[in-house]
C-alpha cells in the first residue's frame, strides 16, 4: 500500500461517526414535511444537526422490544449501510407523542401477524405450504426446513419464518385450536 492510500484508510477510519446516547435533553423526533421521522440532535458542544430521514432499528425485537432502540441514518448506494446515530436505552424515557411516532415505524418494520387458525399444512420435497388466518387476514406462505425456521420462544410463543423472511407468531401454541395445533405439533 502507498502512503497515500494509508492516509485515505487513516481518514475513513476516523471520520466514523460515533454513537451516542439519545436521550430527551438531546435529541427531538419529529415529523418531516416529507412525512418521514426526522431528528434534531443537539451534540456536546451546542451544536445542531439535523437528519432529514432516520431509520429505529431494535436491538432485541422478540426480548424486549422497547429497549436499545438503535436510531440509524438510511441505506443508501452512495453511503452504503446506513451508520448508526445514536441509541435509545428505553423507548419509556421519551414523552409519548416521540414513544408513538418512533412506534408506528416500528410497528411498520416488525410487523409479525399472529396465526389464529391453520386451515392447512401441507408437505411436499421439504417445504412445508400454509394456509392460515392470521390478525392480518388469511395468507398463504411457503417454509422451508421447519425444524430450523419453527421456534419455540423464552415466553413458549411461536415464531415462524417463511421462505421470503416474513414471520408470523402463534402467542400461545396450547391456545389455538386443536386442528392447528396438530398440524405443527410435530415441530415444536
Amino acid at each position: 500500500m502507498t502512503d497515500q492510500e494509508l492516509n485515505e484508510l487513516d481518514e475513513n477510519l476516523f471520520s466514523v461517526r460515533k454513537s451516542i446516547d439519545l436521550t430527551m435533553e438531546n435529541s427531538r423526533f419529529f415529523r418531516s414535511e416529507g412525512n418521514l421521522i426526522s431528528l434534531e440532535l443537539t451534540k456536546e458542544d451546542g451544536e445542531i444537526e439535523t437528519f432529514e430521514r432516520i431509520v429505529p432499528v431494535r436491538a432485541f425485537p422478540l426480548s424486549d422490544p422497547d429497549e436499545f432502540i438503535s436510531i440509524r441514518e438510511p441505506e443508501s448506494k452512495e453511503k452504503g449501510k446506513g451508520a448508526e446515530i445514536g441509541f435509545i436505552r428505553r423507548l419509556s424515557d421519551f414523552d409519548a407523542d416521540t414513544v408513538a411516532l418512533l412506534n408506528e415505524e416500528l410497528d411498520r418494520r416488525y410487523f409479525i401477524p399472529e396465526i389464529k387458525k391453520i386451515n392447512s399444512l401441507k408437505e411436499k420435497f421439504g417445504y412445508c405450504y400454509f394456509e392460515a388466518e392470521t390478525s392480518a387476514g388469511k395468507v398463504s406462505f411457503v417454509m422451508s426446513n421447519p425444524m430450523s425456521n419453527i421456534r419455540i420462544l423464552e415466553d413458549d410463543s411461536v415464531l415462524m419464518t417463511d421462505i421470503d423472511g416474513n414471520c408470523f407468531s402463534i402467542h400461545d401454541p396450547l391456545k389455538i385450536d386443536k386442528a392447528s395445533y396438530k398440524k405443527i405439533e410435530i415441530y415444536l
